[in-house]
C-alpha cells in the first residue's frame, strides 16, 4: 500500500492504510495492549497495538505501522495496527523529552540538538510558517510584475564602504561575503527588468551577541524602478505583508493554534518621521532617543503607542538622518540632511529597511565622496547610473525577525532552522 499521511487518515475510515513517521510516545498497558503515537510531516494520530505487536521502542524511532483506520472514541480517528515494523531505532534516552507540550530545555541546548528539537510540533510549525510567508512573498510580487533574480554572494567589495564585511580567500584576491545584494538588484533594474526581487542569504560580520541579531539571514529583497517616491515602496509592502499575512491565516492555522496566535489585519500602516517619532517616546514614556534613530528601547515604545487600543503594533519610522543611512539613499526633498528612507516596525522590533536611492551619477559620486568613498572602488556599479537609470527604490525584509514577530517568539534564533551567531558555527 501507499503511504498515507496522518492529515489525510480522514477519508480513508474503514480501510487499511500505511504510515510511516517517528513514534512520538508510546505507552506500554497491562493485557497486552499500547498506545503508540506516531508522528509525521502532517501530525500525529494514536495507533492501537495488541497482542505480539506490543513491546517496548524507543521514543523518536522511525516506523512503519500498517492497519485500519476507525473512529476513535474520543472523537477523529485511530489506527488499529496489523503490524509495526522499526525502520532505525533511535538511541535512548534522548538529551531532552520531545512528547511533551513545550520544550523544557534553555535555547542554547536546544541549537546545540536541532535535528531533534526541529522535530517538535511548536518548533517545526515555526518553519511551516516561515514556508508560506515565503512563498507568498514570491506569488504577490510575481503577480505584481516583478523578476527573481539571483545575485552573486561572493563580491568584491562592501555594500556599504567595507564595514561588517566577512573576508574570504579569493585565488589571488582578497573577497568578501555579500552583506546585501543592494548593488545588484539595482543594476538590474537598471538593466530594464524595472521590478526585481531576491530571496537569499546576507552575512554581516557584526559582533552583537543579542535576541535580535544574526549573522547570516534570509533577506527578502525587493527593488522597483519608475517610482515617486518612498511612498510608493510603502504601499507596495502594506499590499505585500497584507497578502502574506493572508496566506499564513489560510494556511497555517494548526501551527498558529500551537502558538496561540492570531495574525493581525490591518489596513494603512502608521507613517511617522523619525523626529515626530523620538518626541512621541519622550512626551508619552520620558524615553529619550539621542541621534537620528531609535534604540531597541525606544522601537518598542513606538509600537506600544501605535498599537494602543487594540490597533497592530505596526508603523513605518521615516526620515532618518542621512549620516545613519547608506550612501545610497536619496535625499528628502524638503530637507537634503534627511533621506527618503524608512524602517518598518513591528511589535517591538525593525523588521524592514527601505527608500528611495539617488539615481543620478553625479549626486551618487558626491555622496560617496562625501563618506571618504572611492568612486573607482564601485565602477562596476557606477556604470548603470552613466547610461540611464530610473528613479528607483526598494526595501529588505528580515524573514526570520518577521517569523519572529509574528509568532511571538522572544529571539530571533528560534525563527532560524540552524542560526549563525557570534559563537555558533555547528551544527
Amino acid at each position: 500500500m501507499s503511504r498515507v499521511l496522518t492529515s489525510q487518515l480522514a477519508a480513508y475510515v474503514g480501510e487499511s492504510v500505511t504510515l510511516q513517521g517517528w513514534v512520538h510516545n508510546l505507552r506500554l498497558l497491562g493485557g497486552n495492549l499500547a498506545f503508540l503515537m506516531l508522528r509525521d510531516r502532517a501530525g500525529l494520530v494514536q495507533c492501537v497495538l495488541s497482542g505480539e505487536l506490543v513491546r517496548p521502542i524507543p521514543t523518536e524511532s522511525v516506523v512503519e505501522v500498517s492497519g485500519r483506520v476507525v473512529t476513535a472514541p474520543s472523537g477523529g480517528v485511530e489506527v488499529q495496527a496489523a503490524s509495526v515494523a522499526v525502520v532505525s531505532a533511535a538511541e535512548s534516552p534522548l538529551p531532552f523529552e520531545l512528547n511533551k507540550k513545550d520544550l523544557k530545555p534553555g535555547l542554547e541546548t536546544l541549537l546545540d540538538h536541532r535535528v531533534l528539537s526541529l522535530r517538535h510540533p511548536k518548533v517545526h510549525a515555526v518553519f511551516t510558517v516561515q514556508s508560506v510567508l515565503i512563498g507568498a512573498f514570491r506569488e504577490y510580487l510575481a503577480g505584481q510584475g516583478f523578476t527573481q533574480i539571483f545575485t552573486p554572494k561572493i563580491v568584491a567589495t562592501g555594500t556599504e564602504g567595507g564595514s561588517n564585511l566577512f573576508g574570504v580567500d579569493y585565488f589571488e584576491r582578497k573577497a568578501y561575503l555579500a552583506q546585501s545584494p543592494q548593488f545588484y538588484k539595482q543594476m538590474m533594474v537598471g538593466a530594464g527588468y524595472e521590478r526585481v526581487f531576491e530571496i537569499a542569504p546576507v552575512f554581516r560580520a557584526e559582533e552583537h551577541n543579542t535576541s535580535r541579531h544574526l549573522n547570516e539571514y534570509t533577506s527578502l529583497d525587493v527593488e522597483m524602478g519608475f517610482i515617486r517616491s518612498e511612498e510608493d515602496l510603502m504601499d507596495l509592502e502594506t499590499g505585500l505583508l497584507q497578502h502574506m499575512f493572508s496566506r499564513v491565516a489560510e494556511q497555517c492555522e494548526a501551527e498558529l493554534a500551537l502558538w496561540g496566535v492570531l495574525v493581525p489585519a490591518f489596513g494603512e500602516i502608521p507613517r511617522i518621521p523619525m523626529a515626530e517619532a523620538q518626541a512621541i517616546v519622550d512626551r508619552k514614556y520620558g524615553k529619550i532617543s539621542s541621534g537620528g534613530d531609535l534604540d531597541p528601547e525606544g522601537e518598542r515604545l513606538i509600537c506600544q503607542y501605535v498599537g494602543e487600543g487594540g490597533r497592530p503594533a505596526m508603523v513605518f519610522v521615516t526620515r532618518y538622518p542621512r549620516d545613519v543611512r547608506p550612501m545610497y539613499a536619496m535625499p528628502a526633498p524638503e530637507d537634503a540632511s534627511l533621506t527618503a528612507s524608512f524602517d518598518l516596525l513591528m511589535n517591538g522590533l525593525e523588521v524592514t529597511t527601505g527608500g528611495q536611492r539617488i539615481h543620478q551619477a553625479t549626486m551618487l559620486i558626491e555622496s560617496m565622496r562625501a563618506r571618504g568613498l572611492n568612486p573607482e572602488s564601485f565602477a562596476s556599479y557606477l556604470e548603470v547610473f552613466r547610461f540611464g537609470m530610473p528613479p528607483h527604490g526598494g526595501f529588505a525584509i528580515g524573514a526570520e525577525r518577521l517569523t519572529a514577530r509574528l509568532l511571538g517568539l522572544s529571539n530571533v534564533r528560534e525563527a532560524t532552522a540552524f542560526p549563525r551567531d557570534r559563537t555558533r558555527l555547528a551544527p
